[in-house]
């Protein structure tokens, strides 16, 4: 007997960044986030506009050019995605200015970790290491708003849960690119009470990617 054919957007899985969107919404607005996300992963389409944004943001990082690249950018990109990255670029200098010299930029690895049964993807966007070993794994929130507290908490902590294999001996960075806040995990947040709340959120999330017709 020949086993059914199952389409991959059947199968909950979610990468950090919809995951973490989905914990920071409430009631039914949760409901529709992920059926909007299922629908998108079924048919194929999705763009990431920031690809640029980060390798410029990179670049000045680690040839130390004070912006040149960040600015640059601007007038390199699509028309249609340049007043995002003219809304983006300020914030993502005034973080390029809190950034401690010397430093080098370095590759992150992404893993796959599960929560409870939802597989979710820990994608930082690159790694920074100091001259006296310190590394932080550093994933950038674009969005016009901040991140909300929940989002942030899940972010950190899920990064923070899989740094052996993202970038070992290094500490999660969450930036709001827009503002060029910096955002490290809380020594107050009981990381027990964490695990509890992520594995009730990812049942619902995979209970909720069910339900879509």
């Amino acid at each position: 007997m020949t086993a059914p054919v199952t389409s991959t957007g059947s199968v909950p899985y979610a990468t950090l960044l919809s995951f973490t969107r989905y914990v920071g919404r409430t009631g039914p607005r949760k409901a529709t986030f992920v059926g909007g996300l299922r629908r998108q992963r079924e048919s194929g389409h999705g763009f990431n506009p920031h690809g640029q944004l980060v390798k410029a943001l990179k670049a000045d990082i680690q040839f130390r050019t004070g912006g040149t690249y960040l600015n640059a950018v601007v007038d390199q990109v699509n028309a249609r995605w340049k007043p995002l990255y003219e809304s983006v670029v300020p914030g993502a200098l005034r973080y390029l200015e809190s950034i401690p010299t010397p430093v080098e930029v370095t590759p992150t690895r992404d893993a796959l970790c599960m929560i409870g049964t939802l597989p979710v993807k820990i994608n930082p966007h690159f790694g920074l290491r100091y001259p006296d070993g310190r590394g932080e794994a550093v994933r950038l929130h674009f969005d016009e708003d901040p991140p909300q507290d929940e989002a942030a908490v899940a972010t950190l902590h899920l990064m923070g849960r899989h740094m052996d294999l993202v970038l070992p001996n290094a500490a999660p960075v969450l930036v709001d690119l827009r503002r060029g806040d910096v955002l490290r995990p809380g020594t107050a947040v009981k990381v027990d009470e964490v695990e509890r709340w992520l594995a009730g959120e990812a049942a619902a999330f995979s209970a909720m990617w069910g339900a879509v017709a």
